[in-house]
């Protein structure tokens, strides 16, 4: 692209899909104008009913533009509103576009390219127009729509996803949570070097330069025969703490009955059993151990330590294939066909020497302290001294991620697990998901923990399947 080309003054249309996403949108695009096409309003008015996050966005989409349009004299529509006249995020971006919508009809025909009278055509001949009457303009189509973006292209438009929700440009630039410390560590850190033990912990100050990129409760390891495994406890300008972690690769350390299987399965646990932690993050592929691991560590907190009064688990109810339609019963009932990996851990957790009738007394303890919700009742609702589980988070936008969370009280801990490759919500990707969104923003903080789990322990089946299909 040349230097003149990308000095000319940009016009963005924008797609219904994309105010269905985020109704900020109309905020995000500083100096430059946009353009919402009269067919995005009346798509806007067809789903603002209803109770789903994508109706709420349509409303508050719509209610931004009133307010917007009550800011402008009727007969100064045409020529554009400014985007500054609302304080949005606290008026911290500095708005210079303005919005314009669409006042007279559309001249031109596609119907020699794009036959059929759809929404997405009448929206391409509405940007086509736009390029015809503004020359001194880039016209640009904002979509979520793959298939917009291609017939854009073919008819000679740009167009681009929107990118202002990515929390990353690529998900492998995601944080880990755990480092391996380079050779020669000891060497280098030797002089600045203190020691010593609290409470049978021991604990290590380290400076220098290697200690600049660690994060609060970052995982590290020394790879070799020493089998150094740590957590960062502090982290100060010059210097952090880190603590020897506890070996739960140990049977006579295993929680509720189950031990660690790998290096960042032993991490999980740290990680889980830490009271200090309120926020934890599992990133894994299927078969790592998630699940099983943070349920046995919320059934000893829970049942044993009583730091917590009871378990709750919780998923977005993203069917994988066709829905089954809706189910009779109670909330927790509903929920019931969503947990089967609740139900499958917990015959792991309760296999008891006492046989069948210890099996089922067993089962009937936890389930008293096991509590299913679903996410669609927990606007307004206060969790105390809870263990929350959030199963499948990688469905979660960002806002549901940020309603969730902000739901807990004094002494509740918040569990998320997920998979960012196994995405089943529409136009959430890798990068726009509310999992990445939380390990991305809780990274710096002392009170939380991340960690990912790369190795699968189900079984060499699952691994197998999981690596070669």
């Amino acid at each position: 692209m040349s230097e003149t080309e990308q000095k000319r003054p940009r016009l963005f249309v924008l797609d219904t899909n994309v105010l269905m996403h985020d109704p900020t949108a109309l905020f995000r695009f500083k100096e430059h104008d946009i353009f919402l096409p009269m067919v995005v309003l009346e798509e806007l008015d067809k789903g603002k009913k209803g109770m789903s996050e994508v109706a709420r966005n349509v409303r508050q989409t719509s209610r931004f533009l009133d307010e917007l349009m009550g800011n402008v004299p009727q007969h100064a529509i045409s020529k554009g509103i400014p985007l500054n006249t609302l304080q949005i995020n606290g008026g911290a971006e500095a708005l210079s576009g303005h919005l314009f919508l669409q006042t007279k009809p559309v001249s031109g025909d596609l119907s020699s390219t794009l036959p059929g009278n759809t929404p997405d055509n009448t929206i391409l001949a509405t940007a086509l127009n736009l390029q015809s009457e503004h020359p001194e303009k880039r016209v640009i189509l904002i979509s979520k729509d793959i298939n917009l973006r291609i017939k854009a292209a073919v008819v000679g438009i740009r167009a681009e996803d929107y990118s202002n929700d990515k929390v990353l440009e690529d998900v492998n630039l995601l944080y880990s949570g755990i480092d391996s410390l380079p050779e020669g560590f000891w060497e280098r850190h030797t002089k600045a070097l203190e020691s010593w033990q609290e409470e049978g912990r021991t604990f290590y100050r380290v400076a220098g330069p290697d200690t600049q990129t660690w994060y609060p409760s970052q995982c590290l390891y020394l790879s070799g025969d020493e089998g150094f495994q740590a957590i960062v406890r502090e982290k100060q300008e010059n210097n952090a703490i880190i603590e020897l972690v506890e070996d739960y690769t140990n049977p006579k350390h295993a929680v509720w009955g189950i031990t660690a299987r790998n290096q960042e399965q032993n991490f999980a646990l740290n990680l889980l059993l830490d009271p200090n932690l309120d926020f934890v993050s599992l990133l894994g592929t299927a078969g790592t151990g998630k699940t099983l691991l943070t349920l046995a560590a919320g059934l000893v907190q829970t049942l044993e330590l009583n730091l917590y009064r009871e378990i709750i688990m919780t998923r977005v109810t993203v069917p994988v294939g066709e829905d089954i339609g809706f189910l009779p019963g109670t909330e927790e009932e509903k929920m019931t066909p969503w947990m089967g990996a609740l139900m499958d851990n917990l015959e792991v957790l309760t296999q008891t020497e006492g046989g069948e009738w210890g099996r089922a007394a067993t089962e009937d303890l936890l389930r008293s302290r096991i509590r299913i919700h679903s996410l669609n009742f927990m606007r307004g609702r206060t969790f105390l001294n809870k263990y929350i589980i959030l199963d499948e988070a990688q469905n979660l936008t960002p806002k549901q991620m940020k309603t969730l969370i902000t739901r807990a009280g004094p002494g509740t801990k918040v569990v998320c697990l997920g998979n960012v490759a196994q995405i089943d919500t529409p136009y959430l990707t890798e990068t726009t998901s509310g999992l990445t969104y939380g390990v991305d923003r809780f990274k710096g903080w002392p009170h939380s923990g991340h960690i990912t789990l790369q190795r699968g322990e189900r079984s060499r089946l699952a691994d197998y399947a999981s690596e070669n299909l």
